[in-house]
């Protein structure tokens, strides 16, 4: 479960004195108004309400906000050192963004070219789509347990916590609730992200089973779309892989993911070691049951794959049956905020249960109703999903920086072509 313990964290988002102009342009992106400094002057990151989303750094014309965790040097390090195991978790929003660092059209998938880049640059694979699909065991079967408690009255033997349910994939939003709406943190889902997951999963399974070392002599990168994965990865309480090897015996302290690499960051590591991304062989590791992943995991990177995914899991595990139509076409859509509802039979009862939805995507722009509603007790959903960026992952702060600022929709109709 996420621990909720690292009120001391900071952001990692800076700003550059020498370069900004004080225009403004970075605090109409800001969703916590952490931009301090009037116009004209130069301005300053409060990092006591930054939640490290990085959307002023990609939104700033003049490219005053900085990300300051820059590891690639240290990642290339560690690449060459023989002793160690080196595993990459991808997100999924990645495959859709590092083509356009080497000139391909935005939008491009390029999922082959990438495992090949990340092979001949001497990683090892753990797909971020087969956590996510883990993610939504976990948050699926969260959301199943309370359905059956809080609206079919069946007991429960665990501790449940209040409905609605509100999404934990997202480490700027979870930042968020936690700065700004603390009362609502028992909503949250228990479920780490599917970052933290891959950590974990890949210093205990994937030690043993997948690559046969020591979990002390695997390095974990995660390979992300988005700046405050840097912050995530940096809390304390992540390091589940080396509690649960303590309690076998074995001593060790480590994280479950040691760094992560934005897209940008990716791109540059593949530049700096001579990696012709336009020409790499395609590589698919379909020997690597950690690179194998469903649908489900692969819509992560889009505003409504979340709960899309989860619908299909809760509708299944309820009714006893596949939804007729896979493509849960409401919750779709570049809409601020999404809603639907489904009506499901339980198969243990007979009972009817209509479950009903929401989705926001811009913390700025489009959640604040939802969350006084939720704080007040008036929510009418079971369940919500929430993402900072505009869009989702696709639009993350670690994504290549386009000029234009119109990059992200090529992205995400790669990764569902409905948007």
């Amino acid at each position: 479960m996420k621990g909720f313990q690292s009120q001391e964290l900071t952001s990692i988002i800076e700003i550059d004195r020498k370069t900004c102009k004080g225009c403004d342009s970075c605090k109409s992106f800001c969703p916590t108004d952490a931009i301090e400094g009037k116009y004209g002057a130069v301005h300053r990151v409060n990092s006591e309400k930054c939640i490290s989303c990085g959307q002023c750094l990609i939104n700033c014309p003049f490219g005053a906000p900085k990300d300051t965790v820059d590891v690639v040097d240290k990642v290339i390090e560690k690449l060459k050192n023989k002793q160690l195991t080196v595993v990459g978790t991808i997100a999924p929003a990645v495959r859709v963004a590092i083509g356009e660092e080497f000139g391909m059209e935005p939008g491009s998938l390029v999922t082959e070219k990438l495992y090949g880049a990340m092979k001949q640059a001497g990683f090892k694979v753990l797909d971020t789509n087969f956590t996510a699909d883990q993610t939504i065991m976990e948050e699926g079967m969260e959301l199943i347990a309370k359905i059956r408690h809080f609206a079919l009255g069946e007991p429960s033997e665990h501790h449940l916590g209040p409905l609605p349910q509100f999404t934990s994939c997202c480490p700027a939003w979870v930042r968020y609730v936690e700065l700004y709406y603390p009362t609502l943190l028992p909503n949250m889902s228990s479920a780490k992200s599917p970052m933290m997951m891959a950590g974990a999963l890949a210093k205990t399974y994937g030690a043993k089973e997948v690559w046969k070392v020591n979990p002390e002599d695997i390095y974990m990168v995660g390979i992300m779309p988005c700046t405050a994965k840097k912050f995530e990865a940096s809390r304390p309480e992540f390091h589940s892989a080396a509690h649960y090897w303590q309690n076998q015996g074995k001593a060790g302290s480590y994280p479950d993911i040691d760094v992560v690499l934005t897209t940008r960051d990716l791109a540059r590591l593949f530049k700096k070691l001579g990696i012709d991304f336009n020409t790499v062989p395609e590589f698919t590791d379909k020997d690597n049951p950690l690179a194998q992943y469903s649908g489900a995991g692969t819509i992560f990177g889009n505003t409504g794959g979340v709960m899309e995914a989860a619908l299909r899991t809760a509708y299944f595990v309820i009714t006893g049956k596949e939804l007729d139509v896979l493509d849960f076409k409401p919750v779709r859509g570049l809409q601020g905020v999404k809603e639907a509802s489904v009506t499901m039979k339980d198969a243990k009862t007979g009972k009817e249960v209509t479950l009903k939805v929401a989705v926001a995507h811009g913390i700025k722009e489009n959640v604040k109703a939802l969350l006084e509603e939720t704080k007040a007790g008036k929510s009418p959903y079971h369940f919500i999903e929430i993402m900072n960026c505009p869009g989702g992952c696709v639009n993350g702060g670690g994504q290549p920086i386009n000029p234009m600022g119109t990059s992200w929709l090529g992205k995400a109709k790669a990764v569902l072509p409905w948007s």
